[in-house]
Parts: C-alpha cells; sequence; structure tokens
C-alpha cells in the first residue's frame, strides 16, 4: 500500500473541501517550503488527528500477549500434525508479540528450534536454542533441549561439541536426582542413544562429501565509471531539457552485458495484506503470511527463524546484528510509529526513514539551498547548479542536478534530493493529503518525545533555539518543519521515482518436484543512479534484485550513442498504446519511445490486441469492433456485444480460480478435470494466441507434475511456451521463466536429452536477466550434472 489507507484519504479531502477558496488557491500555488507553513496547522486534533488515533489502532503494530498465547498454541497445533513449516512461522509470530522480558518468549524459541530440527536446519536450531537459553528458558525443561543441541551438533559432524553438550545434559539430570519419572528416563534413554551414536561416528567417520567441480561460476569483467557510481564504464551520463539526465551508451554493449549495481539508499518492506479487525465485536488474530512475515526488514533476506523487535511486534529480522544495525540507523525513532506508518502507507514510510537515514544536518543543508532557488524550481536548466558555494567552472558532468562538486553523481542523499518532485504537477488534493500525513507523522515524533533522536541530538535541551523561536502548543518546532519539508518532497518524488524491488516467490504450496515462481513487489526503494534511466514500452535492459542491490544488465545489443531504456511498468508485449498511455500519465510525461511511434502511426491493430482478442463463439473467427464486436467472416453474421464476452471472461477466471484451489486442497483430479473444462469453454470464445490460454495450460502442466505424469506435464508446459513466445518473444525473462519449468519436469521425467537441450536454452536466456552466478543458473548447472552423471545405458536409451 504506497498510499494512506482509504479512510484517511477520505478525511484529508474532506478537510481540504472545508477549506476557505483563498486558502485553497494559495495552497495548490504554493511552494513546498509554503506548502508547509500554510498547512501545518490544519491537521485539528479534534477532528482529523482524532480519526488517525482510530485507524492507527486497527493496525496493531505493539506487543500482545494475548495475541502471543494464540499464534504459539497455533503453532503447538500444526507442529502435533507435523507441518513444521508454517509451525515455524506461527512461533515467530508469537515471539514477536512477547514483551520483552517475559519468559515465555523462551519457550517460543524453544519450540521454534524443534520444528526447526525437523526440517532439517540445524544451525538455525542451534541459534533458537542460545536464544532461549539467553531468554531464560525454565530450568526444569532445560535437558530436552540441551539434548536437542547435542542432536543438531551431531548431525553436524561437530562430534566434540556434540560430546560436550551431553556432559552438561547429564550433569543436570544428575543435580535434579528425579530419576524415577517418566520424563527423566525419556531423557536418559535418548542421552545413552546419542552416546552411541557418537561413539559410532567417531569410530567410523564419513567420507569427506566431493565437491561437484562440474559446476562453474563465471567471473564477470566489470569496470566502474569514474563519473557515475556503480555504473559500467560502458555508459557515460548525459542532460538536456527534452530527457533530463539520461544514461547513454559510449561503446557497443553485449546483451548480458552487466550495466548498473547500485545498493538502495533506502528500501522498505511492503508489509502486504494486514488483517485490520480492531473495530470487531471478537479479538482475532490474523494468520495468513506475508512479506513482513517472510523477509528482513532491513536488508530484505529471506526469513527463516526471525529475530523480533524489542519494542514492536511487526518489525522482524535476519539476525540480531541486522535488529542492532536498523535500530542504530532508524528504527529506534520508527519503533512506537509503526501503527502509524502502517496506516499512512509505504511512500511516507520511505519519506520519514530517508531523511533519517540522511541525518538532520544534510538535510536541512539542501532544504536551505532549495530556498534559494525557488524562484527556478521549474526550470531544470537553472536548477543545474550544484549546492555549493563554489562557483561552477567546470565541464562535464558537474552541473548536471544531483553531481557532488567533483561532478561525480554518487548514490547519495543529494541525488536522492535532486530527483525531481514535480510539486507543481500534482493535484492539489494530493499535495495536501501527502503534506497532512507528513505533519501527522511530525507532530507524534514531537509528541512521543523523539525530535531529539530525529535531529541526531542527546537532548532537546542541547538543540533547542532561542526562546524568540518557542512554539505554541501543537505546533512544530522549526528543524522538525525542515523535516517535514524533505519529508514531503520525498513522498511527491516517490511518484515518479519509487522503484519497486521484486522477488521471484514459489507460489503454491512449494511441496512439488516442480518449483512454480511468480514475481512479487517485496519493497519499495529510492535507487538515485538508476533513476537516470527514462523510460520506453520496448527497452534495452533488465533489471534483478539481491537483497536490497540491484543489477541492470543489457537484453539486447546496444550499440554506441544509444540510450539505455528502462521499463516503468507498462511493456508492449503485455498492453496496447492507449493503456500504456494512460498508465504512464503518472509519471507526467507522454511516451514518444519508438514501440508507442510504431503503434500511434499504424492503423493496423498492435499485437497485443489481436494476440488477446475475442473469438465469435459461432466459427471461431476473429471478432471486430468497439462496444459491439462483429464476426470478421462474413458468411457469419454473430455480433456479440464487448461487456457480455468480458462477463464471460470474468466467470472463467473465477473458474480457473477454483481450479487452482483444488490443487492447493491437495484434489488433483478434480482440479484437471475443471482446468480441462475452462480450456473448452475458453476455446468458444478466446483467440488461440491468447494469454490465459497459454496460462491454463502451464496451470495443467503443474497439475499433471504433482501427479507425476511427466510427459502430460511437458505436453501442456510446451504449449504454453509457444504462447509466452507469441507475446514476449523468444529471449524474454517470461520465456526463461518457463524454460526452467519445463527443464524440472524433463529432469523428473528422465527425458535426458529433450531436458539438457532445454536447460541449454534456459540458461542462454536467464543469464542476460540474472547473470551467470545467479541461483537459477547454479540450479540448471545441478540439474545438468546431475543428468550428465546417469550412466551411459540410460543416456543412449534417452
Amino acid at each position: 500500500m504506497a498510499l494512506p489507507v482509504e479512510e484517511w484519504r477520505l478525511c484529508a479531502a474532506r478537510r481540504w473541501a472545508a477549506l476557505e477558496p483563498a486558502l485553497r488557491e494559495r495552497l495548490a500555488a504554493a511552494s513546498l517550503h509554503d506548502t508547509l507553513r500554510l498547512g501545518c496547522g490544519l491537521l485539528r486534533p479534534e477532528a482529523e488527528a482524532a480519526a488517525l488515533r482510530r485507524l492507527c489502532r486497527r493496525a496493531r503494530a505493539g506487543k500482545e500477549p494475548a495475541a502471543a498465547r494464540f499464534y504459539r498454541e497455533e503453532g503447538n497445533r500444526l507442529f502435533g500434525r507435523r507441518h513444521y513449516g508454517p509451525a515455524v512461522r506461527l512461533y515467530s509470530q508469537a515471539a514477536s508479540h512477547e514483551l520483552p522480558g517475559s519468559p515465555e518468549v523462551s519457550v517460543c524459541f524453544a519450540n521454534r528450534s524443534a520444528a526447526l530440527f525437523h526440517l532439517g536446519r540445524f544451525e538455525v536450531c542451534l541459534e533458537d536454542i542460545a536464544r532461549a537459553e539467553s531468554h531464560g528458558y525454565p530450568d526444569r525443561l532445560l535437558p530436552k533441549v540441551l539434548l536437542r543441541k547435542a542432536e543438531c551438533l551431531l548431525c553436524l559432524g561437530r562430534l566434540q561439541d556434540a560430546a560436550d553438550a551431553l556432559s552438561v545434559v547429564e550433569n543436570k539430570i544428575a543435580v535434579d536426582r528425579i530419576m524415577t519419572s517418566p520424563t527423566h528416563q525419556t531423557l536418559l534413554k535418548k542421552l545413552s542413544q546419542l552416546k552411541i551414536k557418537i561413539h559410532e561416528k567417531e569410530s567410523c567417520p564419513e567420507p569427506a562429501r566431493e565437491a561437484c567441480g562440474d559446476i562453474q561460476k563465471k567471473s564477470e569483467i566489470w569496470e566502474e565509471n569514474d563519473s557515475v557510481s556503480g555504473a559500467s564504464s560502458s555508459l557515460s551520463l548525459n542532460f538536456d531539457t527534452e530527457r533530463g539526465r539520461h544514461l547513454v551508451a559510449s561503446q557497443d554493449i553485449l546483451p548480458g552485458q552487466s550495466l548498473l549495481k547500485e545498493e538502495a539508499f533506502v528500501s522498505v518492506l511492503c508489509p502486504g495484506e494486514s488483517l485490520l479487525l480492531q473495530d470487531s465485536s471478537e479479538t482475532a488474530w490474523d494468520t495468513r503470511v506475508t512479506n513482513a512475515d517472510l523477509y528482513c526488514h532491513r536488508c530484505l533476506r529471506q526469513l527463516l527463524a526471525s529475530v523480533p523487535c524489542c519494542g514492536c511486534s511487526y518489525a522482524k529480522y535476519c539476525s540480531q546484528n541486522c535488529a542492532d544495525m536498523a535500530w542504530e540507523q532508524y528504527h529506534r525513532t520508527e519503533c512506537s510509529l509503526g501503527a502509524l506508518l502502517l496506516t499512512l502507507g509505504v511512500f511516507c514510510h520511505v519519506a520519514l526513514r530517508t531523511v533519517l537515514l540522511a541525518g538532520f544536518a544534510e538535510v536541512s543543508r539542501l532544504v536551505e539551498w532549495s530556498h534559494h532557488d525557488d524562484k527556478d524550481l521549474h526550470n531544470p536548466e537553472a536548477r543545474c547548479k550544484p549546492p555549493s558555494e563554489a562557483p561552477d567552472t567546470r565541464a562535464g558532468t558537474r552541473g548536471i542536478p544531483g553531481c557532488n562538486d567533483n561532478g561525480q553523481y554518487q548514490s547519495s542523499y543529494r541525488a536522492v534530493f535532486n530527483l525531481l518532485p514535480h510539486a507543481e504537477k500534482h493535484s492539489p488534493e494530493h499535495k495536501f493529503l501527502c503534506m497532512l500525513s507528513v505533519v501527522a507523522i511530525c507532530k507524534e515524533l514531537q509528541e512521543a518525545g523523539l525530535e531529539a533522536a530525529v535531529l541526531n541530538r542527546e537532548s532537546s535541551e542541547k538543540w533547542s533555539k532561542p526562546k524568540t523561536h518557542e512554539k505554541t502548543s501543537g505546533e512544530l518546532s522549526p528543524e522538525l518543519k525542515i523535516m517535514a519539508e524533505a519529508m514531503l518532497r520525498h513522498v511527491l518524488q516517490l511518484q515518479c521515482n519509487a522503484q519497486a524491488i521484486t522477488v521471484m516467490q514459489e507460489s503454491g504450496s512449494g511441496d512439488g518436484a516442480v518449483v512454480n515462481k511468480k514475481p512479487v513487489r517485496l519493497a519499495t526503494a529510492f535507487f538515485p543512479v538508476l533513476s537516470l534511466l527514462n523510460h520506453s514500452c520496448c527497452p534495452n535492459i533488465s533489471v534483478s534484485f539481491s537483497g536490497t542491490a540491484a543489477t541492470v544488465r543489457a537484453s539486447q545489443p546496444i550499440p554506441s550513442g544509444q540510450e539505455i531504456f528502462h521499463c516503468y511498468g507498462p511493456h508492449r508485449c503485455r498492453m496496447r498504446v492507449a493503456e500504456r498511455q494512460q498508465l504512464l500519465s503518472q509519471y507526467f510525461f507522454e511516451c514518444r519511445c519508438q514501440a508507442c511511434l510504431d503503434e500511434l502511426e499504424s492503423d493496423v491493430k498492435s499485437v497485443v490486441s489481436m494476440r488477446n482478442s475475442f473469438c465469435c463463439p459461432s466459427c471461431q473467427a476473429s471478432m471486430k469492433g468497439e462496444d459491439m464486436l462483429c464476426c470478421s467472416n462474413e458468411a457469419c453474421a454473430i455480433s456479440v456485444s464487448r461487456e457480455s464476452l468480458s462477463r464471460r471472461l470474468q466467470d472463467l477466471q473465477q473458474q480457473i480460480k477454483k481450479g487452482l484451489e483444488l490443487l492447493r486442497d491437495r484434489k488433483a483430479e478434480q482440479a484437471i478435470k475443471m482446468l480441462l473444462k475452462c480450456q473448452m469453454d475458453a476455446g468458444n470464445f478466446l483467440s488461440p494466441e491468447h494469454l490465459l490460454m497459454g496460462e491454463m495450460e502451464d496451470h495443467l502442466a503443474q497439475v499433471y507434475a504433482t501427479l507425476g505424469k511427466w510427459q502430460d506435464a511437458a505436453r501442456h508446459l510446451e504449449r504454453s511456451i509457444e504462447i509466452v513466445e507469441m507475446h514476449h518473444g523468444p529471449s524474454s525473462v517470461e520465456m526463461g521463466h518457463e524454460l526452467f519449468k519445463l527443464a524440472q519436469i524433463l529432469f523428473n521425467g528422465f527425458a535426458v536429452s529433450e531436458a539438457l537441450s532445454t536447460i541449454e536454452r534456459a540458461e542462454e536466456i536467464l543469464s542476460v536477466h540474472f547473470g551467470p552466478q545467479s541461483i537459477q543458473i547454479q540450479e540448471l548447472q545441478e540439474m545438468k550434472t546431475c543428468l550428465l552423471a546417469l550412466p551411459r545405458s540410460i543416456l543412449q536409451r534417452t
């Protein structure tokens, strides 16, 4: 959720409508500085602030012992049913809701360690056992956990450590002197068994595993640009009034070549859906898994056993180190604002974290510089002068906005600040909503006594201005007004410069032989160097992410002198020019890329329109027209309204959804029947090349794969690949993902020669988009190695 919740947007809209017309006019025309000056007192405590507090109570980001009990009991229930993965996530939820210092949190970690042990995650299990001990795990229950520790060490081959752990357990049991209870008898039996196992392993050590030598990581040639941090030397930074800042190839570039590697200046995890049940008559908690449960809130690594924040139930980290760094950099300020930030949306959260990372001194310096140039804010050429007292005498990149005094464009706060906010192009109502939201955050910081932390000062007394600047009750301090102005700037910048960090996430249960993945928006970030790339509906690069780092690669040959183009979302393969232009209007430019020009100047319908069109329900010829569609076959006089066919398409999509639900419920045979019925129905009114036809083939392949019917699965997936190639092209990332799935199916079905050729095709495409060292390539190489290691008789037979 980039913007605030709908209720707050409506509340801000009502406040805007209630303003005097003269004040609305002044706010609409005001600079960012004047917007804050005029609007700072418009957040009324008895109205908007009270409404915001009510909304925040629904977000539930605080510690709740009752919720902790609920999640722990649910975890125990699933653990008893041997659903260890879901149990781990529920124990993590329980730990995040326990109060700091509560002995129950140690129980959460101990229970989670048991689930992790059954999942074979021994290293992480040991970490959780250590956490349970450090949080005061009950002494009477400790022997069982210590035995689990010894067993983990044994499984990891750390025999001496395992023996030492058993000695601790033995001494512990002896001290307790309760040797007759069934529990202690069970412990003694387990202790004896582990001693025997350690002795056996010491007597017959296992041979060391041979490293797989066939899988080699290819090193990438990389020479960094002198002028643009993280960019390849094959690029140059240019600027003109029409295109603004942009990157151009300074030499011929090959497909797959790395062009840019950048760490996000700031990133904020997108929380996903949350169940807001505070207003309901019954207290309930949501057990659905969201991004907030699956990924570290600082580095975005995938979580297995999260480390919870001590102050809130929302923030979770992959390690104590990440938790400590987040706290030091920004979370000590954000922690108590969790519910407010969830209510006001990710853009406001990114804006706050940006100024916290930059620090008050740098924010204040750049805000003050922007005031001097307020009269030139709408003139890009006038804004080229960097915020420096030194005269602008250097040539090259020195005069480009965001470059430092040495003419270098770096991934810095200065570069972020110089991204265009387009303040004059946003609607007055939207700008007012953003202003009111930013003021609400800053007032909460002030009322919570967090102003000193925001301003990087030890106490409010040390940084206070003279009494002449003393603020009236409820008014923001001059320093917080500066931070609010910068935050408002960043919220407006994000509409055009926010970069979605995406990850390929497993869809479905994830326990099948074929892994089906789809791209998911994980976080919103500022990448100031990546933001230099202009849009094209037919881009020449692809972007991939690893944690908070972005890598840009050429997706096709780029000749010297050609501009480097990114796709902001609307792609020529996925939608028609009219749809693309409409979506791109949020960026305040009219796309004039070659793909748009070709479609606008041609009378021929776009490829997307033709392939995603309806066909005649009677003779299956293509249908033509706008609101009323007529059969293109002159011998067939059928005409049907687009609305009725669109409704039929929606009904079909609902049926497909039900088929996939049957698959998730492990009712594969029923799923096949429903999907085949959907496929037959679709053939009566959809073009054979319609993208949905390909999706149904993909779903059928997935169901057959769960049944181990590899030939049937491959047949359906090959048809899906044909349609994907028509829509996205033979070298597209979508094509690479489909070939990856086909390789898995052929690998599992021992169709060796077909699998090897498919692996090579997938490698060729995916290495261009993700690089030769990516996880996808490694997995393909592992499959290839296994296939080539099969006996020659099997290879010859296949």
